[in-house]
């Protein structure tokens, strides 16, 4: 999969750590129209979280990496969701708020109203200015949004 080795000065959170944000940006990449095995491994670990629901009322989105043009952008988020559900977790989507870049056909792009995506092929296909604008994006609406819901 041409994936890079694992940089060990990348911190990574802990199920713990997860009670200490605002809200989320989930991001990970597709195997068959889901999230990767390992993603899911992490969310199977939030069991005592689950249970405490101490991530009920969270905001949260993903934003994901696919193979190919149909490899699952879309399903990957919406059997996702899911996991939020069950934590009692507010899933926020993009929707189509990027505007006229949601709607560009002059390239190839990934992204959806799910979320921010990338077509990675085989690991050698860097992101376009517009998957990259459309991260940037969903990055700035999360903030908003987490925003918004703290205030009083």
């Amino acid at each position: 999969m041409k994936a890079p080795v694992k940089d060990l000065e990348i911190p990574e959170i802990t199920a713990a750590e997860l009670t200490a944000a605002d809200g989320f940006l989930f991001g990970f990449p597709t195997r068959y129209g889901c999230m990767a095995a390992q993603m899911k491994a992490f969310f199977d670990s939030t069991g005592s979280l689950w249970k405490e629901q101490s991530l009920a009322g969270k905001p949260a989105g993903f934003f994901v990496s696919t193979g190919t043009q149909g490899g699952g952008q879309e399903t990957t988020a919406w059997t996702a969701i899911t996991q939020l559900v069950h934590h009692g977790m507010l899933f926020v989507p993009i929707g189509y708020t990027f505007g006229a870049g949601m709607f560009k056909m002059d390239s190839i792009r990934g992204g959806s109203p799910y979320g921010a995506g990338v077509f990675a092929g085989d690991g050698s296909r860097e992101a376009t200015e517009t998957e990259l604008a459309l991260a940037e994006h969903q990055g700035n609406y999360m903030a908003a949004i987490v925003k918004r819901l703290a205030q009083p």
